[in-house]
C-alpha cells in the first residue's frame, strides 16, 4: 500500500476546502482530495448567494437576529455572531480571488443584493443565478496555480485513522484516512498531521433532493465511526421549489425568484402559503415546505406552481439566465406561465459537532462547511448563510491549524497497510443498487417533511437490516466506490433516524406529528458511540 505524506490534508474540493488549501498553502504542502472532478461539490449548485451585511442600511445585528430566528432556538449566539461579523472580509477575499459578484446598473459602486426567505432586508451578494459555480471557477484556478497544493481527483475517503484504531496509547488522534483511488482501483493512505473534512452534504440519503451524486455524507459517517459525536442530524432542510419534471434531475429555482416576487400558488391559482405564515412565499424555509407538502396531500396534487408571469422575459433572463433558460428547456416559459414545483432534500442543518474554527473532539481532526455543526444554523438554516459559513469557517480553521499543526507529529507513525484478508471481487453489484435504492427510499417516505413516532421506528427497523447487509457484504468483498457510499449513506441514515426519535417536540425544520408542539426548552440531539463501533447502539 502506498502512504503520501503532507502537512495538511483536506477531504473535499467545494468552498469551505479550497478556502482552507489557499489559506494553508503558505504554512506547508497542501492535498486536497476530491472524489470526482474537483469542480463537482455541492457549493457548484447553489444559485441564490452569499448572505453578508454589505448595505449601510442594513446591520450586524439585523442579520444575527434573522438568523437566530430562523434557527428555532438552536443557534449559538456567539457561532453567529463570530460567522455574521467574518463576512465581509471573505466577500473581499472571494473578490480578490476573481468572483465577481453584480453591481446595480445605476450605481455601479453598490452590491445588487437579493432578498430570500426569513432575510429581513436584501442582503444576498449574487453572481448572476451561478453564484456557486463562478466561486468555485475562481477558487479551482487559484488552487491550481499554487505549486504548494495538490489536487487529488478520484479519489474517494474510506475511513480516517485514529491512533486508537492502530493501538497507539494515550488520547486518540487522527494521523490521516485511507481512500481508493478510482481509476486505478488501489487502496492507499495519506499520513498528515491535520486532517480537514470539507466533504459537504448528505442529499442523497433522500429518493428526491437538490443536491448532485456525491452528496452521500461521507464525513459524517466517517467522524462517527471515528467515536466523533454528531447532533441534530435530524434537521434536513427541503427546498421548496425544485422543478417538477420527470427529466429535471432535481434542477432547482433558486429562492431567490421568490425574492423578486414569485408567488407560491396551488393548481387553482389559489396563494395559500399565507394560510401559514403572514410572510407568504418568503417565509423561511421549514415553514415553505411544509406549506406544500400539506396543499399536495390535502388535494391530492403531485405539484404546485411557482410563478412569476408578472415579470417580463427581458427581466427574467438578465436576473434569471440559467433557470430560465432551463425552464425553456423543458417546455416552460416562467415570463408567461406559472412552473410546477416540489420540496426536495437541500441541506443538513446537523452534522460533527465543531467549533467555528472547525475544531472537534479528536485532536488532528477539523470539520467546516456543510459537514459540521458549528451552532450557526441551528433547527433551520437561513437562505444563503451556507456559503458564508464555509468561507468564514474555512478561514478561521486555516488561521487554527496555522497555530497548532506541530502539536500533532505524526512522522514516527506507521499508517496499517490496507487488509483485504479473503475478500473477492464482487459480481453482484445489483445487491449494492438495491440497498441505495432502499436506503433512499425508506428515508423518503417515512423520514421526510412530517415525520411520526411509528414512521421512525420502522425506517430504523429497516435500515438496522440493511446496514447488517452492508457489513456483510463490506468484509466479504473488495471495496468499491458504490459500496463506500452506500455504507456511509446508510449510516447517515440512521444517524438522521436517532436524532429524531430522541427529538420528542416540533422545532424546526422536524415536524413530528405525534409531538406537535415545542419543547419550553431548546436542546440538541446527540449521538455518541465508542470509537471503533460503527454499527453500535445507544
Amino acid at each position: 500500500m502506498q502512504t503520501r505524506d503532507t502537512d495538511f490534508l483536506i477531504i473535499g474540493s467545494g468552498l469551505a476546502g479550497l478556502t482552507a488549501a489557499l489559506h494553508l498553502s503558505a504554512r506547508g504542502r497542501v492535498l486536497v482530495a476530491s472524489k470526482r472532478a474537483a469542480d463537482e461539490a455541492n457549493t457548484r449548485y447553489a444559485q441564490g448567494g452569499v448572505a453578508c451585511v454589505v448595505d449601510p442600511a442594513d446591520s450586524m445585528k439585523e442579520h444575527i437576529e434573522d438568523t437566530l430566528q430562523t434557527g428555532g432556538g438552536l443557534s449559538e449566539e456567539s457561532a453567529v455572531r463570530a460567522i455574521v461579523e467574518g463576512g465581509p472580509a471573505q466577500i473581499a477575499e472571494l473578490e480578490k480571488c476573481g468572483v465577481h459578484f453584480e453591481r446595480r446598473a445605476e450605481s455601479p459602486s453598490e452590491y445588487d443584493l437579493g432578498q430570500e426567505g426569513g432575510h429581513s432586508r436584501r442582503r444576498v451578494l449574487h453572481a448572476g443565478d451561478v453564484t456557486g459555480k463562478a466561486l468555485i471557477e475562481s477558487l479551482l484556478a487559484r488552487v491550481k496555480a499554487d505549486p504548494n497544493i495538490t489536487l487529488a481527483e478520484n479519489w474517494l475517503a474510506i475511513d480516517v485513522v485514529p491512533t486508537g484504531w492502530i493501538g497507539l496509547p494515550g488520547e486518540s488522534r487522527c494521523v490521516g484516512c485511507y481512500f481508493l483511488d478510482k481509476k486505478s482501483g488501489e487502496i492507499l493512505a495519506v499520513r498528515a498531521p491535520v486532517t480537514i473534512l470539507a466533504t459537504g452534504g448528505l442529499g442523497k440519503v433522500y429518493l428526491y433532493t437538490s443536491n448532485p451524486d456525491v452528496a452521500t455524507g461521507d464525513g459524517v459517517a466517517m467522524a462517527w465511526r471515528a467515536g466523533l459525536p454528531v447532533r441534530d442530524m435530524e434537521m434536513i432542510q427541503f427546498h421548496p421549489t425544485c422543478l417538477y419534471h420527470p427529466a429535471a434531475k432535481s434542477f432547482l429555482i433558486s429562492e431567490a425568484v421568490r425574492g423578486e416576487g414569485a408567488r407560491l400558488i396551488d393548481r387553482r391559482g389559489r396563494e395559500f402559503v399565507y394560510d401559514f405564515d403572514e410572510r407568504g412565499a418568503l417565509a423561511p424555509r421549514d415553514i415553505t415546505a411544509r406549506a406544500i407538502d400539506s396543499v399536495m396531500k390535502k388535494q391530492g396534487d403531485p405539484f404546485v406552481y411557482l410563478d412569476i408571469s408578472h415579470r417580463d422575459a427581458e427581466y427574467l433572463q438578465k436576473r434569471f439566465p440559467t433557470i430560465y433558460s432551463t425552464c425553456l428547456t423543458f417546455g416552460f416559459d416562467m415570463a408567461r406561465a406559472p412552473v410546477p414545483v416540489v420540496p426536495a432534500a437541500h441541506y443538513s442543518c446537523g452534522g460533527v459537532v465543531a467549533d467555528v474554527n472547525g475544531r472537534t473532539a479528536m485532536p488532528g481532526l477539523y470539520a467546516i462547511g456543510e459537514v459540521a455543526s458549528t451552532g450557526l444554523h441551528g433547527a433551520n438554516r437561513l437562505a444563503s448563510n451556507s456559503l458564508l459559513e464555509a468561507s468564514v469557517c474555512a478561514a478561521r480553521c486555516a488561521e487554527e491549524v496555522s497555530n497548532h499543526w506541530k502539536n500533532n507529529p505524526v512522522a514516527d507513525i506507521t499508517i496499517p497497510r490496507w487488509e483485504c484478508g479473503e475478500a473477492v471481487s464482487s459480481d453482484e453489484a445489483v445487491v449494492v443498487e438495491h440497498d441505495w435504492n432502499e436506503v433512499r427510499s425508506v428515508m423518503w417516505d417515512y423520514v421526510g417533511i412530517v415525520r411520526s413516532d411509528r414512521r421512525l421506528a420502522r425506517a430504523r427497523r429497516r435500515i438496522r437490516t440493511i446496514r447488517e447487509e452492508i457489513r456483510s457484504y463490506y468484509k466479504e468483498y473488495l471495496v468499491t466506490a458504490d459500496l463506500i457510499e452506500l455504507r456511509n449513506l446508510a449510516a447517515v441514515a440512521e444517524l438522521i433516524i436517532r436524532c429524531a426519535q430522541q427529538r420528542k417536540e416540533s422545532r424546526g425544520l422536524h415536524y413530528n406529528e405525534d409531538w406537535p408542539e415545542a419543547s419550553a426548552v431548546a436542546e440538541h440531539s446527540v449521538v455518541r458511540d465508542k470509537p471503533g463501533g460503527p454499527l453500535s447502539e445507544e
